[in-house]
């Protein structure tokens, strides 16, 4: 592979005329979503070399998307805002880890547009290679609505402006894209290994034969009715979808500082002692390797004793439960005053030598039914009572690159996720590839590793294992620099949350 081609550029499929020679049109959005939803709930390989879009790279990715269709020559009278679209980012997501360079699948090409790019060498910033589509309007002749008698001619001097043409559709007002770093990926021909792909996938789609990409005129005079006449940077533009947004401080971080009533008087307030100074301790530093998520409890530590929440956490149970004293009531679904260990053992979550369990609060339930399992009999109850289950905890190795969102994204009303082993040498990594957003609560597009490093549970010499509790959606994140790694600060973003606790040793 020559040193002078640094990145390619993949051919852009266009739709083909039909063969009775009717008019193009475009599908249905009932057609697309149907669609764009058998992606919606793949899973995504948690043993690829990076994430699919970071935080930065997305909205850089945007932003530089809606400032080149702004500053199109010939100006365009309806040229339409674009919005990043998370069907579209999985569409993309799914084709990007098959590293086939090659548009696809060929069932979602006829609905949505499609733009890649590959690279290897050195790293490339994704908007890099937008800029790059964008520069063939250097080869592009717009044509006048005289030339196009009935169909507009194509004119295209270089060898490709497709990419160029469906960046600047002016229909299109949704875009969402997916990187990936393939280990192997068939170039025309070559092999390329640890090459970075990028896929971005348009809605709705362009490039129809036939067509001009926007209509010649002054900016925003020809919006559609649904744009209520809003316009911002020569585009089309809906005012009521944006809403404003306070600037960033650090007092918005709920987790920073703690909540102190302002109506207690000083005299009422509990007297603190002063922190006593440990040796390789500095006084009233909190100490973050004594945050457990695993809580140790008895054979007889029964589930309404410790569960007080929707989402309940992590619970050791000792060894020899199987024949001790604690009481269970149910099957599968056990009454909330009955032993969490005996339960799990009922259940086969733990054998018994004890072991780590999960639990989650399941709600009210008319009876219970008993049975003898795995050597621990259960009894009936015909009482109406709330009711728990239990889950396994594996423990699972991950990458530097891992993030929540690819692991165990929060889905309502709770999530468990495996007991996570890091490697060693992760702090040094790229923040681009791999993000920490946030700090003692983190956005779960961020990377896990290099969060918990952040956060001082594990060591970057030696990696680690720590548990993830996900949690609901922050407002807001406030960056900081600890133990080596600097945390971005964030503010509206999407996704969720997660929190992250040592484990003992």
């Amino acid at each position: 592979m020559s040193a002078a081609l640094p990145w390619l550029f993949a051919l852009v499929l266009l739709a083909s005329a039909p063969q009775d020679g009717t008019a193009l049109f475009l599908p249905n959005s009932t057609s697309l979503q149907h669609l764009l939803s058998r992606y919606q709930d793949e899973s995504v390989s948690l043993t690829r070399s990076r994430r699919a879009i970071q935080w930065s790279d997305r909205e850089e990715i945007l932003k530089l998307h809606n400032k080149l269709r702004g500053q199109v020559s010939p100006s365009s009278s309806n040229m339409e805002y674009m919005v990043w679209d998370e069907e579209l980012e999985r569409s993309a997501t799914a084709w990007a880890q098959e590293c086939i360079w090659d548009h696809g699948p060929n069932d979602l090409l006829m609905s949505i547009g499609q733009n890649l790019a590959v690279h290897w060498g050195r790293y490339r910033a994704p908007a890099h290679h937008v800029q790059a589509w964008y520069d063939e309007v250097k080869d592009y002749t717009y044509p006048y609505p005289q030339e196009c008698n009935p169909w507009c001619p194509e004119r295209c001097s270089g060898p490709m402006c497709t990419h160029y043409t469906q960046l600047v559709w002016a229909t299109t007002n949704k875009v969402g894209c997916a990187v990936h770093v393939c280990k192997r990926i068939n170039v025309w021909g070559e092999i390329w290994e640890n090459s970075v792909y990028l896929v971005c996938n348009y809605s709705p789609k362009g490039n129809w034969i036939g067509e001009v990409p926007y209509q010649h005129g002054r900016p925003c005079s020809q919006c559609p009715p649904s744009y209520g006449g809003g316009c911002k940077e020569n585009l089309c533009y809906k005012v009521d979808t944006q809403v404003p947004q306070r600037p960033e401080t650090e007092d918005m971080n709920e987790v920073e500082k703690p909540q102190v009533p302002k109506d207690i008087p000083g005299w009422a307030r509990p007297r603190t002692t002063p922190a006593k100074a440990t040796p390789g301790k500095t006084p009233g530093a909190k100490d973050t390797g004594s945050k457990f998520m695993a809580q140790v409890i008895k054979c007889e530590t029964k589930m309404r004793d410790k569960c007080k929440g929707t989402s309940c956490n992590r619970y050791k149970c000792p060894a020899n439960c199987k024949n001790a004293k604690g009481k269970i009531w149910g099957t599968l679904f056990y009454d909330t005053q009955s032993s969490i260990c005996r339960a799990a053992l009922h259940y086969g979550v733990i054998d018994n030598n004890g072991g780590l369990v999960d639990i989650t609060r399941k709600g009210r339930l008319p009876f219970f039914v008993k049975s003898m399992r795995n050597g621990v009999e259960s009894f009936s109850k015909y009482k109406a009572s709330n009711s728990f289950v239990v889950s396994k905890v594996v423990e699972q190795r991950v990458d530097c690159y891992t993030t929540v969102a690819e692991l165990c994204a929060f889905k309502k009303p709770s999530t468990h996720c495996p007991r996570v082993h890091c490697p060693p040498r992760c702090k040094d990594e790229p923040s681009n590839w791999a993000p920490v957003i946030g700090s003692n609560i983190y956005s779960d597009s961020s990377s896990i590793c290099r969060s918990a490093i952040h956060a001082g549970l594990i060591k970057d010499s030696d990696g680690g294992c720590v548990d993830i509790l996900p949690v609901d959606k922050k407002k807001h994140y406030v960056g900081t620099l600890k133990n080596g790694v600097r945390s971005e600060s964030k503010k509206n973003p999407e996704g969720k949350s997660f929190s992250l606790f040592s484990v003992r040793g």
